[in-house]
């Protein structure tokens, strides 16, 4: 096993994971996803969780887009050009993410909408001891606020899977020709009835963690469940914790499994969505099945190691400070190493040591005259 520890700085490097692939009639866009936008406020420096009639004092504070700004900000820090359709608030919250994201993180907007008289979602999270405890507020938006006009064109598109919803978007992504990639949450019906996920048939791949992959196939073993997943989905993903990931491919019956990267963890807020952002970028860069876990676990190991969700969503120079700084570690495994050998020939040579560091994000300040 591999492991690192330390802290990061995003500093993303420009780089263009499908350069190998692009034609003069591509679409404008990579990648297209929808959702809810909220202002997380992350404390930091806990050293336990509160405690009920006392007052608890945290050492940091950071605050950014989260929500579906997750998985949109870990996809742009790739470089994947991203494209988002969200409900922005129309307040103070909603002007700063918007900004953030568009302006901070380049991704395009042109879809969203600034929701009149509607205030944004807020998260407060606390992390200590590698776990969080969360608080939310908001109001759901309303439908013609939320829903997109019209999917535009992209390479892909990711979904969130719900029971008994079905979303028009998804079909009209398919139908001119984007690969969807989806997930799931929790079933709170307690029915984990496949059937119910009525865009299942039209996803490529399907990444649901072991618990609800278990569930829905009525199996007791996570591999067992991503093998009879892929009887459904062209390629089935299931995320193992700490233990990695397993994936097979319904189309070849290849199988994969990449053991988790050994890390210090901080905060796992964004970690899945940070997992996904790598293996669709893989996906579409045509990286071999092996190769796509193994980069999207390392994604997801280096974001963990960084407080908030957007916040810690690594760039390629993040990937390539750790790439260069295992290579030199005498205690790490060969075999290990030999795994991630694949981003040799992708990162370009770090600006800076590892480990890194990075101040979070804060807002509320003056800007200098």
């Amino acid at each position: 096993m591999i492991t690192t520890d330390g802290e990061q700085q995003q500093h993303t490097a420009h780089i263009d994971p499908l350069a190998a692939v692009r034609t003069g009639g591509d679409p404008a866009y990579d990648v297209f996803l929808t959702g809810t936008v909220f202002l997380d406020i992350v404390f930091t420096g806990l050293d336990t969780a509160p405690v009920r009639g006392t007052e608890t004092w945290a050492r940091g504070m950071g605050q950014s887009p989260g929500g579906v700004a997750n998985m949109a900000t870990a996809l742009a820090r790739l470089g994947l050009r991203t494209s988002l359709a969200a409900a922005f608030g129309d307040d103070f919250y909603g002007d700063y993410c918007w900004d953030a994201l568009e302006q901070g993180e380049g991704i395009d907007l042109s879809q969203s909408r600034t929701v009149p008289g509607w205030h944004s979602p807020v998260t407060v999270s606390m992390a200590y001891e590698g776990e969080r405890t969360m608080v939310s507020h908001g109001h759901e938006a309303p439908l013609r606020e939320t829903a997109p006009a019209a999917a535009p064109r992209a390479r892909a598109a990711v979904a969130s899977l719900a029971p008994g919803r079905l979303e028009p978007w998804i079909a009209e992504a398919a139908g001119r020709g984007a690969r969807i990639f989806a997930d799931v949450g929790w079933d709170e019906s307690g029915r984990w009835d496949l059937r119910a996920l009525h865009d299942l048939e039209l996803c490529e791949a399907f990444l649901p963690n072991a618990e609800e992959a278990m569930r829905y196939t009525r199996t007791d073993c996570p591999r067992a469940a991503a093998r009879a997943l892929a009887e459904k989905v062209p390629l089935a993903v299931v995320t193992l914790g700490a233990e990695g990931a397993y994936a097979v491919d319904g189309g070849s019956g290849e199988a994969a499994e990449v053991p988790a990267i050994g890390v210090e963890v901080l905060d796992p807020t964004g970690a899945g969505d940070v997992f996904m952002a790598g293996f669709v970028t893989g996906t579409l860069a045509g990286w071999p099945l092996a190769d796509r876990l193994a980069f999207a676990g390392l994604t997801a190991a280096l974001s963990v190691q960084e407080f908030g969700g957007s916040l810690s969503a690594p760039g390629w120079t993040e990937v390539a400070a750790w790439w260069q700084y295992v290579q030199g570690c005498e205690d790490q495994d060969p075999e290990a190493l030999a795994r991630y050998a694949f981003l040799a020939g992708l990162v370009p040579a770090p600006d800076r040591p590892w480990p890194l560091r990075r101040a979070l994000p804060t807002i509320g300040f003056r800007r200098p005259v």
